[in-house]
């Protein structure tokens, strides 16, 4: 298993970096406009088209991929968020940020694509679940070295562009320079948006709930943050520890997830949720205090996501998992979407205690929605419940992280390759293959 591991090393290296810098981003651009005083709606509709750009991405990455070949797009799409990133330090106007950030969001997208498909290609079915975990605990140790920098380097200057680009830069060498063999070419598959609606709406429900408070915690949490006080070196912490309790809690959560009802588990979640929030909402906490309860916040919040996909894959047959997760991607992308803008505007009119007011509104409604009840088995499929797996619920993936999920049986993903139906992705078939030899290696 290690050998397997070591064969990836290159595709996750490149994660790493590409997360690492990602994360650095995100914090930094909402220090820098708080910092400088600007309103913050701004700053939300900045994640806003981040967020945007990823989901757009998907759509994008696909034909691009699918027109030049995996290698040439992930070199094509670093090099467009490295020269984004730069142009970040070029201009001040807010206006021309907005635009680099959904480019950074549809570029990032792609390479999501290349990496994903890349794994799901090259791994063997016994070796999916610790690919898919290591992938995601790759995902989740690069989001928060991205914000251990600030530890490091607390004064915001220009510099954090720079580390930035650089991740960005560097990623593109194991990537480049893998003897690995080239994954194929991309092809149409479906989605299928009305059967899923009819037969996981407590799913989607939870999924979108996760974008909504995962979107306004990265867009707005360095905000709150430096509004109560915090130096920027504390700020890193908060998020670093916030996003450390999370990746503890997968693997607890999983386990519980697999032995008590999902939904029971959900619900029970988002009643602590909302309680943390209020508490954090109503400030007069020292940092210390703070940081506690960000941790399990962050416990909490990081848990909804991989919770909802296994409910949704309990209730979808294995024919139609890897539809779901684009279906999920989209779910979750548009609540991610609209979190920031949201979250924004009631900390510009009502205070900055707004954010957490806002996560509290959230999960209060996951509370409510997702009862036991609720989920009434109907659609449950044979061989569920199925296990649960770790899950970054960010949007630091694609639609092909179904395919690297080792509950997607094999025979289900091989079925859904021969469909002639539109409109999403998966590997291309052998003719199509055939056609794009060049991108492959002699």
């Amino acid at each position: 298993m290690s050998r397997a591991l070591t064969a990836f090393s290159s595709l996750y290296f490149a994660t790493l970096l590409m997360l690492l810098g990602s994360g650095l981003l995100s914090t930094y651009l909402g220090l820098r406009l708080a910092a400088d005083g600007v309103n913050e709606l701004w700053i939300g509709l900045l994640m806003t088209g981040y967020y945007g750009g990823l989901v757009l991405g998907a759509s994008i990455g696909h034909r691009l991929i699918a027109r030049v070949g995996h290698i040439r797009a992930f070199v094509a799409s670093a090099g467009l968020v490295t020269a984004s990133v730069l142009c970040h330090a070029l201009f001040d106007s807010v206006m021309v940020w907005l635009v680099l950030r959904l480019l950074v969001g549809m570029a990032m997208m792609c390479q999501y694509m290349v990496l994903e498909s890349w794994l799901n290609e090259q791994s063997e079915s016994h070796q999916r679940g610790m690919v898919f975990a290591s992938y995601m605990v790759v995902t989740y140790l690069g989001l928060v070295l991205g914000q251990v920098v600030f530890a490091v380097k607390p004064e915001l200057s220009q510099d954090h562009l720079l580390y930035v680009a650089m991740c960005f830069s560097l990623c593109l060498v194991p990537v480049a320079t893998t003897r690995q063999i080239h994954p194929a070419p991309l092809r149409p598959a479906p989605l299928k948006v009305r059967l899923f609606v009819q037969r996981i709406p407590q799913a989607l429900t939870t999924i979108a709930v996760a974008g909504l408070m995962m979107g306004a915690f990265y867009g707005m949490a360095p905000v709150f943050a430096r509004s109560v006080g915090l130096p920027t070196s504390e700020i890193g912490m908060f998020m670093a520890v916030t996003i450390c309790a999370g990746l503890a809690a997968q693997w607890p959560a999983g386990w519980l997830s697999d032995r008590i009802d999902r939904s029971q588990l959900i619900q029970l979640n988002a009643t602590i949720l909302t309680a943390v929030s209020v508490v954090m909402a109503i400030g007069l906490i020292p940092s210390g205090g703070l940081i506690f309860l960000t941790a399990i916040f962050g416990l909490m919040v990081f848990t909804l996501y991989p919770m909802a996909v296994a409910l949704a894959n309990d209730h979808v047959e294995p024919d139609d998992r890897v539809p779901l997760s684009a279906m999920l991607l989209v779910t979750f992308g548009l609540g991610a979407s609209v979190g920031p803008l949201v979250s924004s505007a009631l900390m510009k009119w009502l205070g900055s205690g707004m954010l957490y007011i806002f996560m509290a509104g959230c999960s209060a409604i996951l509370v409510f929605r997702v009862r036991t009840s609720a989920v009434t088995g109907d659609n449950l499929v044979e061989a569920a419940p199925l296990q649960f797996m770790p899950a970054a619920g960010n949007l630091a993936s694609s639609p092909f992280s179904a395919a690297i999920d080792p509950r997607v049986e094999e025979s289900a993903v091989i079925e859904q390759m021969q469909e002639e139906v539109e409109p999403d992705w998966s590997p291309a078939t052998p003719e199509q293959d055939a056609d794009q030899d060049d991108h492959r290696p002699g």
